[in-house]
């Protein structure tokens, strides 16, 4: 069955993935005089570098999601279909979703990524990871009802409950380790003066040498001692082999109970059907070249986090990393090169520009790199809320967001620690 949009006398262009670079290159193409179809199994553009405040209870999903149709409302030559997409086929120039096959002139794959648990069957059955809105929901959840069960079980077990173990240092392990910290140290005592909280840990295990290895060391030790100066027990060097709901066996054999054991740890592409084997690289990824065409097909284009634009930046021989900042300049620099193709002109291959890398680690302190100038602590931490601010789309949603972090920074509170489940526990998203 075919998908009901009228084809008409314009070039189609079918985006699958509403993320930052598949947005990015919708709202840009719909100022052409070009047929706009976005393709994704929500209706909402997720926010992805606050889903720990979702995590924590520091933000209501509404905050940091975005209807797609209100973002293109009087937009004539924009559609929207709500459909997981199955494979595609190059040559008719056809996509295969879950509601139908739609044809197009020209295809972007925007997918992003998801968790790489790196073949460990045991630990993507047991650990909790963070790539959507409804696994965050899931991560506060559990975080929430450790302390409730905590109450109620033999004073041996207690301390299980109330351990939370985080693999992976990159930003997302940090600001997730950061933010647990600080409820333990603002908020926890107050809810649950029962418990005795010097028995809580929150261990963050790192493989690399530090955290926020792909930041200067500086940077890397600066995140580090804030994280210890709140409790967060930080280890180096050091991988989790494996999980089995309560215990965590590390690569030098030490093991730590544990009821919850969240997982940043790696990423790996959301690879379609249909594209050509040999296009397929390391960690999932599709490899492009210098105009993010899919090596060995026509007409068909990636960008972003599920893309590898390997070989042609001598700065990222292996590919760009995968940030939200390249998925953004990647879609920006598509929709010109497709703009002057319209116009007869010849592509611009893509440049990426590093416009800096940030983390935060809680209350005033968090480490930014820019391209001249790197700082730490208080001011850091302003400039990193300013600039999440700006990114989150909608006036709306900023005022919420704003409002919070105003709420919770003068009250030491936060006040959406609410158990809520619906639906079944696995989400596949």
């Amino acid at each position: 069955m075919e998908i009901d949009i009228v084809k008409n006398e314009k070039e189609r262009f079918v985006i699958i993935g509403g993320g930052f670079g598949g947005l990015e290159i919708a709202r840009r193409l719909v100022k052409l005089n070009v047929q706009v179809v976005l393709i994704d199994r929500h209706n909402y553009h997720q926010f992805q570098p606050l889903f720990y405040q979702v995590a924590t209870a520091g933000l209501e999903p509404s905050s940091i999601i975005f209807p797609f149709r209100r973002n293109f409302q009087r937009k004539d030559n924009f559609h929207f279909r709500m459909a997981e997409v199955d494979r595609i086929d190059g040559e008719k120039k056809i996509v295969h979703t879950s509601i139908g096959y739609l044809t197009f002139d020209k295809l972007i794959i925007a997918t992003g990524a998801t968790n790489n648990f790196f073949g460990n069957n045991e630990i993507e059955e047991h650990a909790l990871a963070m790539k959507s809105i409804n696994e965050s929901l899931r991560i506060r959840n559990r975080v929430l009802e450790q302390f409730e069960e905590a109450l109620s079980v033999p004073e041996n077990e207690k301390k299980e409950h109330i351990t939370f173990a985080i693999a992976g240092g990159g930003p997302t392990g940090v600001e997730l380790a950061g933010s647990i910290a600080e409820m333990k140290r603002y908020i926890l005592p107050k809810e649950y003066p029962e418990l005795d909280f010097d028995q809580m840990r929150i261990i963050l295990v790192e493989g690399a040498p530090r955290v926020l290895n792909a930041m200067l060391e500086k940077s890397s030790m600066k995140a580090k001692k804030y994280l210890e100066g709140l409790g967060v027990e930080v280890l180096v060097n050091t991988r989790v082999n494996g999980y089995d709901g309560t215990e965590l066996t590390l690569n030098n054999d030490t093991t730590i109970r544990a009821k919850t054991l969240i997982w940043a740890a790696g990423i790996k592409g959301n690879y379609i059907d249909g594209i050509p084997e040999d296009a397929k690289v390391r960690g999932n990824r599709i490899s492009v070249n210098q105009f993010n065409q899919i090596i060995g097909m026509e007409d068909v284009y990636a960008i972003g986090d599920v893309a590898n634009m390997a070989n042609v930046d001598l700065a990222y021989p292996n590919g760009h990393p995968q940030l939200a900042q390249v998925a953004i300049q990647q879609g920006n620099r598509f929709y010109k090169n497709m703009k002057d193709q319209l116009r007869g002109k010849e592509m611009t291959p893509f440049k990426y520009k590093n416009l800096g890398t940030m983390a935060t680690v809680g209350r005033n302190k968090a480490v930014v790199e820019l391209p001249k100038m790197k700082f730490y602590g208080f001011f850091a931490w302003l400039v990193w809320m300013l600039v999440h601010l700006r990114s989150i789309l909608g006036v709306r949603n900023k005022f919420i967001v704003f409002l919070n972090w105003v709420w919770n920074y003068f009250t030491y509170n936060l006040s959406l620690r609410v158990i809520i489940k619906g639906g079944a526990n696995k989400d596949q998203d």
